[in-house]
């Protein structure tokens, strides 16, 4: 007579299929509905809170599975490793988003300028929903400095007409959508394509060729000298979005001229929540080091 085993099947594991499975959905979903939708950041963060739980269920399930597995040779292993594959992904936006918020400053604002920081041309404005912050202390300014030591201006030997040029450039590049200046009149064309105004007495040079022209200081009604001889220099807000999570940051780029040097700062900011998890100094320390290269050869110290 023929003995026939049946072999006992792990609920746990079955269940923790499905959990996994819904958590990455979930999380694929708000993630493509933030990133090309109008879901709202704070509801993001919220249904992401959400996926991670279900991950972490699906994995706390998957592993009493395998323990029946190892245990009484219960059936369900597949359907454990499964939704251990599955609850990966939102687990780790969980644990990376974790460990930054536990490492990292609770801060969502930081400048190149700790002291006297870029103000906003237009302040951004968010509905904050859940996600509460604080307005930008000294004390934040202190825990920047100490988080992001490397986080300084740039300061550049050649005109600010040369250095706009290149700021625009790597702004670009940078995939920064440039919404407000100041010091100039055309935010969103190169200095090379303003056509400048005659200044006065240039015909008489041209009725005079046997004269020798003198170099004389740019005229005050000349469209570029207005441009760099500006009190305030030069000053540019944008805004721009990670690649992945479609997160939006705020930020102002400033430019000063002091006889033939050029001051570049830059001030980001995320444009919800008390904690930018470092994606600010990532954004500003990226964007300057691209500056760099692009103006290789007149930086200053």
């Amino acid at each position: 007579m023929a003995i026939r085993y049946d072999r006992p099947v792990s609920s746990a594991a079955r269940f923790s299929r499905l959990l996994g499975a819904f958590s990455l959905v979930l999380a694929l979903a708000v993630l493509i509905a933030h990133r090309f939708g109008g879901l709202a950041t704070p509801y993001l963060v919220l249904l992401l809170f959400t996926a991670a739980g279900f991950a972490l269920l699906a994995a706390l399930l998957a592993a009493i599975g395998l323990r029946s597995l190892w245990m009484t040779g219960a059936e369900g292993g597949l359907a454990a490793l499964a939704a251990l594959i599955y609850a990966a992904f939102p687990l780790g936006i969980g644990a990376f988003a974790a460990e930054r918020y536990m490492t990292l400053p609770d801060i969502y604002d930081v400048s190149t300028d700790p002291v006297s920081e870029p103000d906003w041309l237009s302040p951004p404005k968010a509905d904050q929903i859940w996600l509460k912050r604080n307005l930008v202390t000294p004390e934040d300014r202190e825990k920047q400095i100490s988080a992001y030591p490397e986080l300084t201006g740039r300061r550049y030997e050649g005109a600010l007409d040369r250095v706009l040029e290149a700021v625009r450039k790597v702004a670009k590049q940078s995939g920064f959508v440039i919404v407000k200046s100041t010091g100039t009149s055309e935010p969103d064309r190169d200095i090379e394509d303003r056509p400048a105004k005659p200044a006065p007495g240039d015909d008489a040079v041209t009725d005079a060729p046997g004269i020798i022209p003198v170099p004389t200081p740019r005229p005050y009604d000349d469209d570029v000298a207005k441009l760099i001889r500006g009190a305030n220099g030069v000053t540019l807000q944008a805004t721009t979005r990670t690649l992945i999570l479609g997160l939006r940051f705020d930020m102002i780029i400033r430019l000063r001229e002091e006889a033939e040097t050029t001051f570049v700062d830059i001030r980001v900011a995320s444009r919800y929540g008390q904690h930018d998890l470092g994606f600010s100094a990532e954004i500003a320390g990226d964007y300057l080091k691209a500056l760099d290269a692009e103006l290789l050869g007149i930086s200053g110290g």
